[in-house]
């Protein structure tokens, strides 16, 4: 896929990076998957994306968002998104472990777009991949990129 749209995945954990990479692969993803370890890197990444005249690094076409993350939480990331002039419409889908009600409601309540439990099988994250890239990449009319 020429000019594949970039993701952005905010994780801290590597064994779920590994195993996310591994059934990206599994389901035939040639998107180019930016990662970062934090919220705030995630927060420095999209400044720098939304910035087109100082742009170093691609815009992503979606963020893959943990909820539990060091420094900065990933509502805290969503609520920043979601006030940003320029990115307030990207695609976030919280990819968590946590079924916590109270952390589907908050996440829905600061404008995710969706809310994915992580599977603990290859299998079924390789299921989980494709219906991603299916749907968000390949069916999804995203909002216009800032310009």
């Amino acid at each position: 896929m020429p000019n594949a749209p970039t993701i952005l995945l905010v994780e801290d954990e590597d064994d779920s990076v590994l195993l996310l990479e591994s059934a990206f692969r599994k389901a035939g993803f040639t998107n180019p998957v930016h990662r970062v370890a934090h919220g705030a890197l995630a927060i420095e990444y999209l400044s720098n994306a939304a910035s087109p005249k100082k742009r170093t690094v691609p815009l992503p076409a979606l963020i893959l968002l943990d909820l539990k993350l060091p420094l900065m939480s990933g509502i805290e990331v969503l609520k920043w998104v979601r006030t940003h002039p320029t990115l307030h419409a990207m695609i976030v889908i919280i990819f968590t472990s946590s079924a916590e009600p109270s952390d589907i409601a908050a996440a829905y309540r600061n404008g995710a777009n969706s809310y994915l439990i992580k599977p603990t099988s290859l299998g079924a994250l390789t299921e989980l991949a494709s219906g991603l890239r299916s749907y968000w990449l390949r069916l999804n009319v995203p909002p216009n990129e800032p310009r």
